[in-house]
């Protein structure tokens, strides 16, 4: 490609809170094993069919600890590989009511099934160290549990960001050099305390840079690079209240068959209730995936021309979704994801990672950024509002017990270390997101303070002198996600 009309980064960030071990739906692991299989199944499986094809820097792939861990958890390994075979028999059960149905889920089950006895059966981990490799795609970190991380003291942010940064590397093999920042979470000066982790990049929401995201620009006096989300891009997949997966031929999320749990209607329309749906068509789907693919291909290709004509030369889009909208929230985001990736480069559009755009060039002048975040506003009202005092309370009070009862050593302790792991997960960014959102807001309160109660009780027990007592009452505790937690880093 000799002359592109510009630079395409597709960035997916792959999350879910700490949730084995803490039960079925509506809650628990069912949330886990539905993005497993819908979105993470099929995605890799379109970056492992086009890398074999010869395609390299597809996308740009963050997958945050707390995740990652799930995903090699022997647990959940054997937890998903059930769920698989539950969802056959569903399929199976569901013929005599909805022939069409049942087979349309039984060849997207079995399939399904033998990716992750061919691939994953060993966790996450191998395949994402094998297409990084490949240089199908680049790997993005994060803090461990993703906090929000604007409001957490210095000392804390710091061993949250080196916990999950560690753990990234030993499950990668690499230690990343750029990361999805939980939320998009900005307070001024948090890029010294990346350039220390050794990261050089990292993600923010384009209204931090004034809508001006077509290069990636250094954050004041630092080398570390903003990559802001182009809203006018992004927005055209998925916004806060349109975007292609609500068309009328896609699947319907909501609408279930109870008896199968299978989602047999089509989206119909906006105001049409479920029984009112007509039928899943997945021929109108296909060709619903075919008008949108080339439509963004558009949008992109004019956008990059547009952009290239104000700058004066070549430039940057970065479209930036949770991984879970392909696949799981929109059934036919895997398909239509191979479809643009395919057909971009036939535009004239180069894609790429962000280190790609690093590397070609792309940056601009230095800036100063505010405090914001993706969330509503753009600022911080959804971890720091008023529905959410008793949270923010709640994350000061644990941060202050895990540095008063984390005193410097020198050997390991694993009951402190049990302490940071709580810790981490009390100040988990998810917790007041479902509580300001109000989705299972009281089981995101539950699981805050439950987390914060152990962090207090194993604090007291130390002050207290009475080890025996908290090393006992931790073996009736569900196991934490890191074994490498090293309090001594605090």
């Amino acid at each position: 490609m000799s002359d592109p009309a510009g630079t395409f980064c597709l960035v997916l960030h792959s999350h879910l809170p700490w949730l084995a071990h803490h039960g079925r739906w509506p809650v628990g692991e069912e949330w886990l094993y539905q993005s497993w299989a819908h979105a993470y199944l099929p995605v890799l499986d379109v970056v492992e069919r086009l890398a074999a094809e010869g395609h390299r820097d597809l996308l740009t792939l963050g997958v945050t600890p707390v995740l990652a861990a799930q995903l090699d958890d022997p647990h959940c390994l054997r937890g998903m590989h059930e769920w698989l075979g539950g969802w056959l028999l569903r399929a199976h059960g569901a013929a005599p009511r909805l022939p069409d149905l049942a087979t349309y889920e039984h060849r997207a089950a079995t399939a399904a099934l033998g990716l992750f006895e061919s691939r994953w059966r060993h966790g996450a981990s191998p395949v994402l160290r094998r297409l990084a490799g490949a240089g199908a795609l680049e790997l993005l970190g994060g803090p461990a549990t993703h906090p929000f991380a604007p409001m957490l003291l210095p000392e804390v942010r710091t061993f949250a960001l080196e916990t999950g940064l560690t753990d990234a590397t030993i499950r990668l093999g690499t230690r990343p050099a750029g990361i999805w920042a939980p939320e998009c979470g900005y307070a001024p000066g948090m890029e010294h305390g990346y350039a220390s982790a050794g990261v050089r990049r990292f993600l923010v929401d384009g209204p931090a840079l004034r809508g001006e995201t077509a290069l990636a620009r250094p954050v004041g006096s630092s080398d570390v690079l903003a990559f802001g989300r182009d809203l006018e891009v992004t927005y055209r997949v998925w916004s806060p209240r349109s975007g292609y997966p609500g068309d009328r031929d896609y699947r319907d999320f909501h609408t279930f068959d109870h008896p199968s749990g299978l989602k047999p209607a089509r989206v119909t329309g906006r105001s049409v209730p479920p029984e009112k749906k007509h039928p899943y068509d997945p021929e109108r789907a296909t060709a619903a995936v075919a008008r949108d693919a080339a439509d963004f291909v558009s949008v992109v290709r004019e956008r990059l021309l547009g952009l290239r004509e104000q700058l004066g030369r070549p430039a940057l889009t970065v479209a930036a979704f949770d991984t879970e909208l392909f696949g799981h929230w929109w059934h036919e985001g895997p398909a239509w994801l191979e479809a643009v990736l395919r057909a971009l480069p036939d535009a004239g559009v180069r894609v790429t990672t962000l280190r790609g755009a690093v590397a070609a060039g792309l940056i601009g002048e230095p800036v100063e950024l505010p405090p914001s975040s993706w969330g509503s506003g753009k600022d911080w009202r959804v971890w720091a509002g008023e529905p959410v005092a008793d949270l923010v309370a709640l994350n000061e009070r644990v941060q202050k017990a895990l540095l008063g009862a984390v005193a410097p050593a020198r050997t390991r302790d694993l009951l402190r270390d049990r302490l940071a792991q709580e810790a981490l997960l009390a100040l988990s960014s998810d917790w007041a997101f479902m509580v300001s959102k109000d989705s299972a807001a009281g089981y995101a309160r539950e699981r805050a303070f439950g987390h914060a109660d152990r962090v207090e009780e194993i604090a007291g027990r130390l002050t207290s002198d009475r080890r025996s007592q908290a090393v006992h009452r931790m073996t009736s505790w569900p196991p934490a996600p890191f074994g490498h937690v090293d309090a001594r880093t605090l």
